[in-house]
């Protein structure tokens, strides 16, 4: 296993990571000396995650593990919607920033999704798109014959595991580093209510 320049592989950095939630559930955040490293910063980035996760004002990524300036690469899209231009920030993230770990980090109640499992057919502008690429998840959740808030919840675990298996066929670089053992990949979902972040797979599991 390659270990990453701070010396933690993905493992390591994933367990880093659900420590600070931890601290995030509880509210005991982390102190920080943020003109320190923000000073310390303009030398540089050495990030030890790449996340994906979705636009919705209540997740962001940063605050939920209780990180701070530099430690997360962060990639935000309305429900985790792929796009050459987010799949390319996330390998910049593993081609030159090294980081060995990506995680793709969905939410509970997830308004992209719910639109996907209700109006799969809407036409609004640009958000159809968005609905669109997440519809073959919903319609797959609606064949097992779940109904509201469920098939939501439902809808948006398999939406994210589809993103996973998107990423992984989509991208030479992704897929190249996770058969060399250069990456590891997380696939989780957080919970509005209790601010806990659960695993759905991981490579490592």
């Amino acid at each position: 296993m390659t270990h990453h320049s701070k010396g933690m592989d993905g493992r390591q950095v994933w367990q880093k990571l659900i420590t600070g939630n931890m601290r995030f559930v509880q509210g005991l955040f982390q102190g920080r000396n943020l003109l320190d490293l923000r000073s310390t910063l303009t030398k540089g980035q050495e990030p030890e995650a790449a996340v994906l996760c979705c636009s919705d004002s209540r997740v962001p990524a940063e605050i939920i593990f209780d990180q701070s300036l530099g430690d997360l690469f962060v990639v935000r899209t309305a429900g985790l919607v792929l796009e050459p231009t987010s799949i390319g920030s996330l390998e910049y993230a593993v081609a030159h920033l090294h980081v060995p770990l990506l995680v793709i980090k969905g939410h509970e109640s997830c308004g992209a999704v719910t639109a996907a499992v209700h109006h799969p057919d809407t036409d609004e502008g640009h958000i159809t798109a968005i609905v669109k690429q997440i519809a073959p998840a919903a319609a797959q959740a609606r064949s097992t014959g779940k109904t509201g808030a469920e098939l939501v919840e439902l809808a948006t675990c398999q939406h994210l595991k589809s993103v996973a298996a998107a990423l992984r066929q989509e991208s030479r670089i992704i897929s190249e580093a996770l058969e060399q053992g250069r990456l590891e990949l997380v696939v989780a979902k957080y919970q509005l209510h209790s601010g806990k972040v659960d695993v759905l797979k991981a490579t490592f599991m």
